[in-house]
């Protein structure tokens, strides 16, 4: 968001940032930046991660320019006079260079002026394979869609500058993490802490500034691409518009606050400035509300039903946007045609009729296939064995030899399930050392746990298998002296599956049974909507008599029917004043809950980790971050409850399953 600073006298300009934003939607620039218009985005713990990425990325790409002048300044004009000053010299490198040109304002990363050359070079914390890598173009001339977003960024802020300093002769360049550098010195990635000052941003502080050996970031000119964004033509509001021209109707409207007409689209399904029923009920407006009631016949109340966004699993969703059907009750269903049954279970034609059914019906029964289901079950093996990995891909990598997003698994769960129905949460491992890489560490962990009989193991998701098989590589490969290496690789191959990609085809003995397969082929909730995710099957499956009545009362603990490591006496079948289950996520504790309040000012931590991504940057900041003791440690219980609750919902779903088939 742009903040206008007291200090400064310059009125609002479209950013690079703001930019980028209207190419995913020009209307998005209305909304931005508007108090009244909720943005979930600025609370996404995921793009909080990439984002705290980025920053050391870049805090790593101005150490191979020790000669760079930083300008740290936030004031627009004070920015701008420093940036202007340097540029008399006639070889310089500028950080965070401000450059202003009509409405626009960007800060470029880096800014190497030799005489009138200059290289305008972008910084971007996304990885390129660069030993595979056929440029950005594809076959039919066009930009990668992949690659699009960052090249508009570099041709945004290239038009900027040739506009500002039309004498100079300007290269741009991408700068990238390249995945096939390795790291040629040891604990890298400890150099660059995240920091919070006293406003609350989160920045970087380089702790060490020394030799950091091999680069691990390419540098790629991308003049060619601008060149072809710079000549394309553009369509805003029905008019051809040059980039010039549409770079300037954006300006335009942003600094004026001008709502830009624009046809809806499947991207709309991801639009951030969607604002709750609560929200709505305090004040707030939905932008993306607003936008649709102005193109559809849609009214408040059909926005209270399912749009057809969330039809699951569906290409033809533009079709349907162009045939006027925007409700998932209204689709026709003589779209979908009958397939060919490949397994048990449902097609994915019927499962997506299944739910429009549902939905139209408003029926609230769940389907569960009972046959198919138990025809499943029957091939399992006790004792049965739930884990859940939680994992994270390092911009900068940990230790030498390692490469630029090389994944690290840094946590599990297990629970077991025993043939006569006990349940315990049976272990767990989590990694809390700055610095360390824990992936051959988790494998030993995980093993004990795992190889003590032949009862099935459980994922949800191909994500445990995808890791497991990326650590197998990476043990393969090492070349340090790992003495139990080969007994670590037969058992990752016990439990996973492999291609030819992987070094070798396998499919092992008690290779994992994915519990999201086994939902999406006898399963299915009309509270679930068009998601089959773990967090939103598990609230369907609380519903059922039987989960709601054994998890209303504090049976899970340290001193409960089913034993825990981490949770007292906890209670996970509780209801809104709606009535409504509140979803088990919700009822985790916050993470420092325990803490007195002015002793936690200082924390960089969200309070809450109920998701993924919450935990990917909870990992994080440990590993990047100066924090006390008690910090880390209560990051280390709140990482550990939420691993813990993914593995038991996974218990949950299971439990509900056996009342069904044998009740």
């Amino acid at each position: 968001m742009v903040i206008m600073d007291k200090r400064s006298t310059m009125k609002l300009k479209l950013t690079k940032s703001r930019f980028k934003l209207a190419m995913e939607c020009p209307v998005k620039l209305f909304y931005t930046g508007r108090k009244e218009y909720p943005d979930t985005k600025l609370e996404d713990p995921f793009l909080q991660a990439l984002a705290e990425g980025g920053f050391q990325v870049g805090e790593l790409a101005k150490l191979y320019y020790p000669e760079g002048h930083d300008i740290k300044t936030i004031d627009y004009d004070s920015a701008l006079e420093q940036t202007n000053e340097l540029l008399q010299l006639e070889d310089v490198v500028i950080f965070e260079a401000a450059v202003l040109y009509k409405d626009f304002f960007i800060r470029i990363d880096i800014l190497e002026k030799k005489g009138d050359r200059v290289n305008l070079i972008e910084v971007k914390a996304k990885s390129i394979d660069m030993e595979n890598h056929e440029g950005f173009f594809s076959s039919k001339g066009t930009l990668k869609t992949e690659w699009a977003p960052y090249l508009y960024d570099a041709a945004f802020q290239k038009h900027v500058l040739e506009g500002a300093f039309p004498d100079y002769n300007i290269n741009t360049f991408l700068m990238l993490a390249n995945k096939n550098a390795e790291a040629s010195v040891d604990g890298l990635n400890q150099r660059f802490l995240l920091v919070k000052d006293e406003r609350g941003r989160t920045s970087v502080k380089v702790k060490d500034r020394s030799d950091t050996g091999n680069k691990l970031l390419a540098l790629i000119k991308v003049d060619d691409e601008a060149s072809h964004i710079h000549a394309d033509r553009y369509t805003l509001e029905n008019e051809d518009l040059s980039f010039a021209e549409y770079a300037e109707k954006l300006a335009y409207a942003y600094v004026n606050r001008i709502k830009l007409n624009h046809p809806i689209g499947t991207y709309c399904a991801n639009c951030e400035f969607k604002a709750s029923e609560d929200e709505e009920k305090k004040g707030k407006i939905s932008g993306f509300k607003e936008c649709w009631k102005s193109q559809t016949t849609l009214t408040d109340e059909d926005f209270k039903e399912d749009l057809m966004f969330g039809l699951w699993n569906f290409r033809g969703k533009q079709g349907l946007l162009d045939s006027y059907t925007y409700l998932l009750k209204d689709i026709d269903e003589s779209i979908f045609e009958e397939e060919e049954r490949k397994k048990p279970g449902l097609t994915s034609n019927e499962r997506r009729l299944l739910q429009i059914r549902k939905t139209k019906n408003r029926d609230s029964s769940p389907y569960i296939d009972v046959k198919g289901l138990k025809d499943e079950m029957n091939t399992w093996v006790y004792p049965l064995h739930f884990i859940d990995f939680e994992t994270t891909m390092a911009a900068i990598p940990f230790h030498k030899g390692r490469r630029p997003y090389e994944g690290i698994a840094f946590q599990f769960s297990h629970h077991i399930v025993k043939e006569d129905g006990t349940i315990e949460h049976a272990g767990e491992y989590l990694n809390t050392t700055p610095g360390y890489f824990p992936n051959y560490d988790f494998i030993r962990a995980l093993k004990r746990e795992l190889e003590n009989d032949n009862g099935s193991v459980f994922r949800y998701a191909a994500h445990e298998n995808t890791y497991l098989v990326m650590i197998h590589g990476q043990l393969a490969e090492d070349e340090a002296d790992i003495p139990d290496r080969e007994e670590l690789l037969q058992f990752i191959k016990s439990i996973t599956h492999s291609n030819e990609s992987s070094g070798g085809r396998w499919k092992g003995e008690r290779d994992m049974i994915d519990l999201l397969e086994v939902v999406k082929s006898f399963y299915y909730h009309l509270a679930m909507k068009g998601s089959n995710s773990i967090k939103a099957v598990l609230p369907a499956v609380l519903r059922s008599d039987f989960i709601k009545q054994k998890y209303s009362s504090p049976v899970y603990g340290d001193e409960g029917d089913i034993k825990s490591l981490n949770f007292k006496n906890q209670v996970w079948v509780k209801e809104d004043s709606n009535g409504e289950i509140i979803s088990p996520y919700k009822l985790l504790p916050p993470v420092f809950e325990d803490i007195a309040p002015e002793e936690r000012e200082n924390f960089i931590t969200d309070e809450r980790i109920s998701d993924g991504g919450a935990a990917m940057t909870a990992y994080a900041r440990m590993q990047f971050t100066e924090m006390t003791e008690t910090e880390r440690e209560m990051i280390a219980k709140g990482l550990l409850k939420y691993c813990e609750l993914d593995t038991l919902a996974m218990v949950m779903i299971y439990e509900y399953f056996m009342s069904e088939i044998y009740s």
